[in-house]
Order: C-alpha cells, then structure tokens, then sequence
C-alpha cells in the first residue's frame, strides 16, 4: 500500500509544525503510508515496530478490524451531530460501559475531545462545584511535582512548574500548591513520614483548596515516576478529612496499562472525579471524557448557574464513541490481565540496560518500562536517536532523560526483544548524544 504522490517533506518542513519542535530547526520527521497491527510502515520502506503505541493510545495496534468496522458502520449513519439537545447510540452505548468499569462512585460521564481538555472540564467542575456550595474561598488546586496533565492553561498550571515544558509560562498561569512528589517505589514500603509531611500540606492549604489532582501510580510525561499505592490512599483519606475533593489523571494510565483496568485500583480508592483519554478509542479517533459522582452533578446542577459551563464543538462525536465501544468491547473480550504480564515479563529484559554506565534506573510497572539515564549525562537528542532506532528497525521516542516503551497490546514477544535491545545498543553506544 503506497500513496500516489510521495509525501512533500519540503513542504511539511517549511509550513508545518509539529508537536515540541522548532520551525527554525525542525528535527527530521518519517514519512509514513500505512500502519498495521505493530508495524509503522515508511514511504522508503523501512517497517518499524512501534514502542509508544502512539503515545499511549493504540493499544490494539493498528487498523484493527473490529474498531475499523464499527466506525464504518457508524460513517454510514453520521460523522458528527451537535450534542447540544441531541444524543445518540453510541454515545449512550459508551458511557453505559464506561459507568459500568470504572469506580462506582463515577455516575456521570462529560465526554470531550481530547485528554488536556478533560482535565479542564475537571477543573471546571471541582471549582464550579464549591461555587454552587456558596464556598468562595476555594479557588486553588493542590498536585505534587513531576505531575503532567496536559498543555492547555488550566491543565499547564497544575503540572510541573519547574521541571517541565510548561515553565516559561509562569506568570500567566494561575499558581496553585505544589507538594513534594511521591518517593516511595511501587514495590518498596510506604514512608511514613510521606503521609505526615502531605497533612501538613493539606493542614495548612485546605481552605483554599477546591481539589488535589494526581496521576494515580504513574507519573508520566513528568518523569516516568511509579510510586506506592499507600500514597494514593494517603491522598484520598486527606481529601475526605480535609474536605477536598480528588481528581484522578487516568489518561495514560487508564484501560490496563498498569495491570490494573484503572491505575486507582491498586489503592482500592475511588476518586470524586476521574479524567480519561488515550486509549479510550484504541488510538483510532481523539475522545476523552470526565467522570464524576452524583454528589459533584447534583451539587453543581443546584448551583446558580444551574449547568457545568462548558461544551465542545465536537463533544460526544459518534465516530469516535464507536471506535470507543470496539476498544473496550476488545480489551474486555480478552484476558487482558494476562497480557498485561506476559508484557511485564518481556519488558524485564531492560533489566540489563543498569549495567550501562550512563544508566541510572530501569523500572517496569504493568506494560510500561523505563530506563533513566544518569543526571550527569544531558538530555537525549531526539534527532540521533531516532535515526539510530530506525535503523535498528523501531519507533521509540525518548523525552529528556528517559528511554521508555508503552508497546501495544498485540506486541509479541520477539517485537518486544527487538525494542529493548534496541534500546540497550543506543545507550551503550551512545547513540542519544548530539553528533
């Protein structure tokens, strides 16, 4: 399968610009025709095994035949159809199910279009909700650093002030409460003195603070941080004694990722409001949606507004709700848990990236795994190393110090090898330094 015309990389150099990347001096960009199952295939005809599952998001691979076929299905009737006064089957369909698998606090699903504005509607709601209580003192949310939620305003404000690519903003975000980021290790004991340190933070802000939001077990984007479970607990016991309410980031964690359907269930806590995306259509179509309690709808719907004050254009799409129902139709019609461990398993091959000397960690959590480069070597050069991954037959694309796969579903276990000894060959070569 090839495209008629070759793909203009003059044309896309000069006028478009691509996510985290300078017009003046683009990094090289692949240009691709196809993809199947695993395989990213390029227009030189280079075939590449993917590691990123396109951020997070294509857990089935690609062209899936079941998600293909539901959303022909769904084209056949409608594309799109306003949400303002109207709904539909499959948005009906998608929010049973996702009512159905997550906490049962979560009643009330808001579906949106994408992950950053899931968190804004989530913001939205936590402010507006103690609007609507007549408490107009809590205008602040409370996150720990090397948290990530996105790059829109209100999603930037509550990641990383410091450490992330959002610091050159400060001044124009609102400026919120950070606490200390999680330190206990996923598979280590929970500090104690952890827990003590968070109450304090909590003691001394909780009147001001509408909602603590985090991402439950994983910080991703923000530093690929697995922490303990009794964290998670902690924050969620602090929000119930303090009156705050809990907001959950499960867009890159959500639908299995960390060996659980949602990450929140390693602490057996349920959250007043939970934000997904990503993987919610398998990758297929841009969805997210926010899930909250009939305590936060009724409390906002009896406010003075009288309704959450937001809606997207292209809220509730029907495309994208059917790509959603095969997705999940699809993880939960398999033995998924079981997957999630073979992957696990696999992944352990990183293990002996920490004989290199540039290696400071190798962590593996459910089908995501990890290897950090020590803090004396500078950040990996995006170019070189892709080029060397392409070469070696891969798709991986590190961020600052970090090298990590997030692989499909579907990967098999010889694609899985491919990747991490790829990755050992970059660091021991030193394939990641600028040339």
């Amino acid at each position: 399968m090839n495209n008629k015309h070759s793909i203009d990389l003059n044309f896309d150099r000069e006028h478009i610009w691509h996510p985290y990347t300078s017009m003046t001096k683009p990094i090289p960009v692949y240009p691709v025709t196809h993809a199947k199952h695993n395989i990213i295939h390029l227009e030189t005809g280079e075939q590449l095994i993917d590691g990123m599952a396109s951020w997070w998001s294509a857990i089935h691979g690609y062209n899936h035949p079941a998600i293909n076929k539901a959303m022909v299905n769904q084209i056949n009737h409608m594309s799109h159809i306003m949400f303002g006064g109207i709904t539909h089957s499959s948005a009906v369909e998608l929010c049973k199910k996702l009512v159905d698998i997550t906490p049962s606090s979560l009643t009330k699903v808001f579906l949106a279009d994408s992950g950053s504005v899931s968190v804004e509607v989530a913001i939205k709601m936590a402010l507006q909700y103690w609007l609507s209580q007549g408490i107009k003192t809590k205008q602040k949310l409370m996150t720990p650093y090397k948290g990530y939620h996105g790059d829109t305003f209100a999603a930037m404000s509550v990641c990383d002030p410091v450490n992330s690519m959002h610091s050159l903003y400060k001044g124009f975000l609102p400026e919120h409460v950070f606490v200390p980021a999680p330190t206990s290790k996923f598979s280590s004991t929970f500090e104690q003195s952890e827990a003590l340190e968070l109450e304090q933070y909590f003691k001394n802000n909780h009147q001001h603070v509408a909602a603590f939001i985090i991402e439950p077990i994983v910080q991703n984007a923000g530093g690929m941080n697995f922490y303990h479970p009794d964290y998670l607990a902690c924050v969620r016991q602090l929000c119930n004694q303090y009156n705050v309410l809990l907001i959950c980031d499960e867009i890159a964690t959500g639908f299995g990722r960390t060996g659980k359907l949602f990450a929140v269930e390693h602490a057996n806590i349920q959250p007043d409001i939970l934000c997904i995306g990503k993987a919610l259509t398998g990758g297929s179509m841009t969805l997210s949606a926010t899930l909250t309690s009939d305590k936060i709808a009724t409390g906002i719907s009896e406010g003075e507004a009288g309704v959450l004050m937001h809606g997207p254009t292209f809220m509730g799409n029907p495309l994208a709700c059917a790509a959603a129902c095969a997705s999940i139709d699809l993880l939960l019609e398999q033995n998924w848990q079981q997957r999630i461990e073979e992957i696990n398993n696999q992944l352990q091959q990183l293990h002996k990236c920490i004989e290199l000397e540039d290696v400071a960690d190798v962590r593996v959590l459910g089908a995501i795994g990890v290897v950090e480069l020590n803090k004396e070597v500078s950040n990996i050069d995006v170019a070189t190393i892709q080029a060397f991954f392409v070469k070696q037959g891969v798709w991986i694309r590190p961020f600052g110090k970090l090298i990590y796969l997030m692989p499909p579903y579907i990967s098999d276990e010889n694609s899985i090898k491919t990747l991490c000894d790829a990755i050992y060959s970059a660091i021991k070569g030193k394939h990641y330094a600028k040339a």
